[in-house]
């Protein structure tokens, strides 16, 4: 089988840098790709201690290191980048990467508010042959990928309602410093929408549906947090969004569908959650138990909840991990980091659940996310 390597760069060496970093190194934990990821270059403007070193030390290919971004594009050696950097940014980077003519893997939001993303959506139009894909890992977790097959398939019937979800608990903490997710020049008026919120939104927006009105309940928790410098800073930014929308499926029949993007959810450590209740059937997946997918099949009579253990078998690209043993965030992010090479080697996904979050569904979000921010204000439902 003949393997076309993929070289590709990363922008913003912090926390998920290195986890698209490690994802890569890891390759050979996959059965056979026909694609191979080769990491040559690597940039931010201020990395931290040993964060470089670190790089060089795990990444023998490494070519190149930049604190500027434009030098990777201009490197005729780079097909692809992986970009996460603070939202404010986004505009300028992203459009910059795509008229540089390399393929992105871009974080969310993909632009820090809706003008943002209409400039990148604009610009990438004019490169349709380029693979600009946004991040987002929970989908590929093995009990989500069984989901999208029901959804596929019609199991559930008609949708009754949706519910979904990514909470998280340590800004409960009122001594954790500031940082630029706190403040809206750097982050936006999202809040917890703005990082949070594709989690929430991937799998409903995949399956086609789309909400067609908000009412939305955004949470200031926090006043005020230290700065770093011995004194404290307001905190600019909602904490938690709750989201009720009604929602309209392929076939034109709505339903309520429950958001929740919390950063203060006590006990919640970096939990995602979907939840789908059909006339036909009804399922529940919550990260907590990886493992577990909670799944009602009604064929008329008696309504029983049955629990199955699902195993790394179910995913989308077949590793070398035994179909018993357990999935887990990393595998996820590489599962994740495999479906964008893939459309980046073949020009289209696998299958339509086994793809990164596409450009056009970052754009529906920003339109739910700025309608949210008018019924806050406004007090009021909301067209999206």
């Amino acid at each position: 089988m003949r393997t076309k390597t993929i070289r590709f760069g990363i922008i913003g060496l912090g926390l998920m840098g290195r986890e698209i970093a490690s994802a890569v190194a890891r390759w050979c934990h996959l059965e056979e790709p026909d694609f191979l990821p080769e990491l040559v270059a690597i940039c931010d403007n201020a990395p931290p201690p040993g964060r470089v070193e670190w790089f060089r030390a795990h990444f023998p290919g490494l070519r190149q290191v930049a604190t500027d971004y434009r030098e990777l594009i201009a490197n005729p050696e780079i097909d692809a980048l992986y970009c996460a950097v603070p939202h404010h940014l986004h505009a300028e980077l992203y459009t910059a990467i795509i008229q540089g003519g390399k393929h992105l893997l871009g974080e969310k939001p993909f632009g820090i508010d809706l003008p943002a993303n209409t400039a990148i959506l604009a610009t990438l139009r004019e490169e349709p042959d380029l693979i600009v894909r946004c991040s987002s890992e929970f989908p590929f977790f093995p009990a989500v990928q069984r989901i999208f097959s029901l959804v596929e398939t019609g199991a559930f019937g008609r949708i009754i309602e949706v519910g979904t979800g990514f909470l998280h608990s340590s800004d409960l903490d009122p001594h954790k410093p500031i940082n630029w997710k706190r403040l809206v020049r750097t982050n936006g008026e999202y809040g917890a929408m703005g990082d949070l919120g594709m989690h929430a939104c991937h799998v409903p927006f995949r399956v086609g549906w789309t909400p067609r009105s908000v009412r939305a309940v955004l949470s200031k928790i926090v006043a005020q947090r230290p700065d770093g410098r011995g004194g404290t800073v307001p905190c600019e930014t909602w904490d938690n969004a709750t989201l009720l929308c009604e929602a309209e499926d392929r076939a034109g029949a709505r339903f309520p569908w429950l958001l929740k993007t919390h950063r203060i959810a006590p006990g919640q450590k970096n939990t995602w959650y979907l939840e789908i209740s059909g006339t036909k059937a009804s399922v529940r997946f919550s990260t907590k138990n990886p493992k577990r997918l909670e799944l009602l099949m009604y064929a008329g009579g008696e309504q029983a909840w049955q629990e199955l253990d699902l195993g790394y078998g179910g995913t989308a690209f077949k590793g070398i991990t035994g179909d018993i043993f357990e999935f887990g965030f990393v595998d996820s992010i590489q599962q994740m980091v495999a479906a964008f090479f893939y459309e980046v080697a073949h020009g289209r996904p696998l299958r339509p659940s086994a793809g990164c979050v596409r450009p056009e569904e970052t754009a529906l979000s920003h339109r739910l996310f700025t309608a949210a921010l008018r019924s806050q204000a406004n007090g009021t439902t909301e067209l999206v």
